[in-house]
C-alpha cells in the first residue's frame, strides 16, 4: 500500500529528527518507522543517540553452559520468580507468524552517513538521565522530535532537549495497562482490546500529551506473538503521521487533536513481568480445558446468511429500545455461506446482490437476485466470478444513468470499479481506483464531489484504519483527505454497507470486529464533510445479541423501505458443507 502520509505539500523546513537507540540493530517495527522517515519529503534523521553500555565488570569470566544457565535461572530468586514466564516466552517465540513485527533487522546501512553519538545516561535501575555533555551535543543539532526507540524510563533535561519533545510508543492502551509486558496483560485478563499510543514523555508515567491512539482485537488465542501481530503493524505509521501533521499544520494542531485524559482504570497501578502464579493461574485452566475438549472437538465454521425485512420502521430511526423483529433470514443452498447483502433498485425492481462463499472452493463470487414481493428471492446466479480472487462486499450503485460495483477483492492488491453492461449478470472492469490492499470499499456522492471511505488492510484487515478520499469524478484522481485517519478503532474502522442520506447529512455503517470478526454494526452520522474536515458520531449500535442464536451481524444497507442485513452461526463443517460426490 501507498504511504499516504510521507508526503506534505507544505513550504516549510524540513523537520529534524534525532532516534535515541540501544544499537543499530532494531526490530521491524522500528525499521518500518525509519524508512517512513526516511522516504518523506518533510522529515530528515539529523543525528543518531545511541546507549552506550557499561563494561562487564567481570570480562574474563566463563561463559555459562545450557545446563549452568538453567541452574542459574532457578538458584538466583529474582529469575526463578519469573521463570515460567521465560519458558513461556521462549516456547512462544516459535509460534511467531512470518514478518513479525518484532523480529529483527540490522539497519546500519539505512543510518550511513548519519552523525551519532554514544551516550551512557547517569541513573540507577530503570531511570536514565543524561549527562550535560552529551545534552550539549543533542541541542545543538536544533531538531524538532526526538523519537524514543531505546534507553529505559527517561527523566531530566533530555525530555525538553528537541522543540517538541520525545515521542515514545506505548503499546499497551494507557487507560488501563501501563506497564508491561505489551499485550500481554489483555490476554491473561481477557480484555476485549488492545491499544496502542504515541506519546510525549513526561517525568510523570503516561503524563504527557497523547498524540493518537488505536484499538485493536485482543486475539482469541495464549500466544502474545499473536496478540502483538496487528497492534504493531496497525501502529506503525503513527509517528510518520503525526510528524506529517507537524509539519503541515503545527504543533498547536497536534495538542488541539491530542486524545483526551481520562482516569486510569487499570486493575494493576503498574504491570510488570509476570510471576510464576500469575502464569499458572492463567495458563493451567487453559489448557486443561483444551485437553478435556480436544478428544471431542469438531471442526466448525462461521456460516453466513442474509436476512431481508420489508416495510418496518428503519433501524436508524428507532430512538429507544431497538426493533429488530420481522427480519426475514434466508438459508443458502447447501455447500454455500451467504454475506454482505447489497440492494438495488433498477428498472421498477428490488435486486439484492451478496458474497456468495463456497465451502468446497475455499472462496467467493458475487451472486445477485431479485427480491420479491414476500422478501423471498428469486433465481439467484453468479454475476462477476473470477477463479483467481475473492469477492465479498458487492458495493453496487447508480451514477446517472449507468450502474457501477466495488467488489472487495483484497487479494488482488487492487480496488477495482465494474460497469453493468448487461443487467445483471455482465460487469467489465471500468477503473482501477487505487492500489493497495483494502477492504469495504464504499463511494459516495455529496456537494458536487465524489467521496471514498476504505479501509486499508497492509499487512491483513485486523491491523488497518479507516482512510477517506475524494475526486471530483468518479474515475479521476482520487485525493487523499487531510483529515485521516478517520478512525483507528477496530470497533468502527470497517464499512459495513452503502452510505446514504439521513436528515442533513449521511449515515456510514461499520462494522466491529471486536470481540470477534463480524459481532456487530454501528449506524454512524457523518456530521461534517468538507475538503478539509470530516466528524461523524455514533446512533445505533445492533449486535449479534439482539437475534437469537447469532455470534455476528455485520452489514447493514436500506433501499426503498427495504433492510438487508447478514447473520453468523456457528455450524459443524459436515453439516453445511455440500455431501461427497456420487451420494
Amino acid at each position: 500500500m501507498v504511504s499516504y502520509f510521507r508526503f506534505s505539500p507544505a513550504a516549510r523546513p524540513q523537520l529534524r529528527i534525532g532516534l535515541l537507540l540501544d544499537g543499530p540493530e532494531l526490530s521491524a517495527f522500528f525499521a518500518r518507522i525509519v524508512e517512513d522517515i526516511q522516504a518523506s519529503n518533510f522529515a530528515k534523521i539529523e543525528l543518531l543517540v545511541y546507549r552506550k553500555f557499561p563494561p562487564d565488570p567481570r570480562p574474563n569470566k566463563t561463559p555459562k553452559t545450557a545446563l549452568g544457565k538453567l541452574a542459574n535461572r532457578f538458584l538466583d530468586p529474582k529469575l526463578r520468580k519469573h521463570a515460567l514466564y521465560d519458558m513461556y516466552m521462549r516456547l512462544d517465540k516459535r509460534r511467531r507468524p512470518p514478518h513479525h513485527p518484532l523480529d529483527i533487522v540490522d539497519c546500519s546501512a539505512k543510518f550511513a552517513g548519519i552523525d551519532s553519538i554514544e551516550v551512557e545516561p547517569i541513573g540507577k535501575k530503570f531511570i536514565h538521565r543524561f549527562p550535560l555533555e552529551a545534552l550539549e551535543i543533542i541541542r545543538a543539532k536544533d531538531l524538532d522530535v526526538l523519537i524514543r526507540f531505546g534507553f529505559n524510563i527517561l527523566h531530566g533535561e533530555i525530555l525538553k532537549a528537541a522543540r517538541y519533545g520525545v515521542w515514545s510508543y506505548h503499546h499497551g492502551d494507557n487507560d488501563y495497562y501501563r506497564g508491561g509486558p505489551s499485550h500481554f496483560w489483555e490476554l491473561l485478563e481477557g480484555a476485549p482490546m488492545s491499544g496502542v499510543i504515541l506519546q510525549v514523555l513526561t517525568e510523570e508515567l503516561d503524563g504527557g500529551a497523547v498524540l493518537c491512539k488505536s484499538l485493536f482485537t485482543t486475539e482469541k488465542t495464549i500466544s502474545v506473538s499473536q496478540n502483538r501481530f496487528a497492534p504493531y503493524w496497525g501502529s506503525a505509521d503513527m509517528a510518520i503521521r503525526k510528524l506529517n501533521e507537524l509539519h503541515r499544520f503545527g504543533w498547536d494542531h497536534l495538542r488541539q487533536r491530542a486524545v483526551p485524559h481520562a482516569p486510569y482504570q487499570g486493575k494493576r497501578k503498574i504491570y510488570r513481568t509476570p510471576e510464576n502464579a500469575d502464569l499458572f493461574r492463567w495458563l493451567a485452566p487453559v489448557l486443561l480445558k483444551k485437553a478435556i475438549r480436544r478428544p471431542f472437538r469438531q471442526k466448525t465454521v462461521q456460516h453466513w446468511r442474509i436476512a431481508i425485512r420489508m416495510n418496518a420502521k428503519p433501524l436508524f430511526e428507532s430512538s429507544d429500545e431497538l426493533d429488530v423483529s420481522g427480519f426475514r433470514w434466508i438459508e443458502p443452498p447447501r455447500g454455500h455461506f451467504w454475506a454482505d447483502p447489497f440492494g438495488l433498485e433498477h428498472t421498477n425492481k428490488n435486486w439484492i446482490f451478496f458474497e456468495d462463499y463456497s465451502y468446497e472452493k475455499k472462496r467467493a463470487w458475487i451472486s445477485c437476485a431479485e427480491i420479491a414481493g414476500d422478501g423471498t428471492l428469486i433465481s439467484p446466479q453468479p454475476c462477476l466470478e473470477n477463479p483467481n480472487h475473492h469477492y465479498s462486499y458487492p458495493h453496487v450503485f447508480s451514477a446517472g444513468n449507468d450502474l457501477f460495483m466495488i467488489p472487495e477483492a483484497y487479494d488482488s492488491a487492487l480496488v477495482d470499479l465494474y460497469r453493468c453492461h448487461e443487467f445483471p449478470h455482465k460487469w467489465k472492469r471500468e477503473a482501477t481506483l487505487l492500489e493497495g490492499k483494502y477492504v469495504d470499499t464504499t463511494v459516495w456522492q455529496h456537494d458536487g464531489l465524489w467521496w471514498m471511505a476504505t479501509t486499508s488492510a497492509e499487512p491483513d484487515a485486523r491491523a488497518g484504519t479507516l482512510l477517506l478520499f475524494y475526486s471530483a469524478t468518479l474515475t479521476g484522481e482520487w485525493h487523499f483527505h487531510p483529515a485521516n485517519p478517520i478512525c483507528t478503532d477496530i470497533r468502527y474502522n470497517r464499512g459495513a454497507g452503502r452510505v446514504f442520506p439521513y436528515g442533513a447529512g449521511f449515515i456510514r455503517p461499520s462494522q466491529s470486529g471486536c470481540p470477534i470478526y463480524g459481532y456487530s454494526f454501528t449506524l454512524n452520522e457523518i456530521t461534517e464533510l468538507s475538503k478539509d474536515r470530516y466528524a461523524e458520531r455514533p446512533l445505533q449500535t445492533v449486535t449479534s445479541d439482539l437475534f437469537k442464536g447469532l455470534h455476528g451481524v455485520h452489514t447493514y444497507n436500506w433501499v426503498r423501505n427495504i433492510e438487508l442485513i447478514d447473520g453468523q452461526i456457528k455450524k459443524r463443517l459436515n453439516s453445511v458443507s455440500s455431501p461427497p460426490k456420487g451420494l
